[in-house]
């Protein structure tokens, strides 16, 4: 069983997720919130290194890099907040995911202002039990996935879920917006 400090708004016996129908892609935050049954997740603690992402997550864990997922708090033209599910092995497009948005332009947060939006430190973002709820947008080749790894709001702490889970607390709206990984420059 993982430790988790007083921040930690997931953990292995519950998630935070709409009491109702939520309205698609709304993110459920954590205001009417129920809790999940426990035996949905697996947890999955590595030592968190940095800017390690999800390719040290994978190799430390034995996983596969496409299953474990990043949670993405991006912004649009008009600087509203979304968050994006993208596999670990891609990078988002973010000119394919404005066209789906219909908005002109998206782009990463800055750190201190994912923090704000979501209540997590980068590097520990979930999508479960964000401070607002925010529109999410999951990768559509990610419902494919038998099983994601997603990050469960501490650095060093994966939830693993069957994908049918993650889309039915989520509510995400799917896109096609993966795009291939640059090479990396550390």
């Amino acid at each position: 069983m993982a430790a988790f400090d007083g921040e930690t708004r997931v953990g292995v016996t519950a998630v935070r997720a709409p009491a109702s129908p939520a309205q698609p892609g709304s993110g459920g935050g954590s205001e009417g919130a129920v809790e999940a049954p426990f035996d949905l997740f697996s947890d999955h603690v590595y030592d968190y290194r940095d800017h390690g992402g999800t390719a040290w997550a994978a190799e430390a864990l034995g996983l596969d890099e496409r299953a474990v997922i990043k949670t993405l708090v991006m912004e649009d033209d008009r600087r509203a907040p979304l968050v994006m599910l993208m596999h670990g092995d891609r990078e988002v497009s973010t000119r394919a995911l404005a066209r789906a948005m219909g908005v002109g332009s998206v782009r990463p947060c800055a750190p201190d202002v994912t923090e704000r939006h979501s209540g997590y430190k980068v590097g520990g973002t979930s999508p479960f039990g964000l401070r607002k709820a925010l529109p999410i947008y999951m990768e559509a080749t990610i419902a494919g996935l038998p099983r994601v790894f997603v990050n469960g709001g501490k650095r060093g702490y994966l939830v693993g879920l069957d994908t049918a889970d993650l889309i039915r607390l989520l509510q995400p709206t799917a896109v096609d917006a993966a795009q291939a990984a640059r090479a990396s420059t550390q």
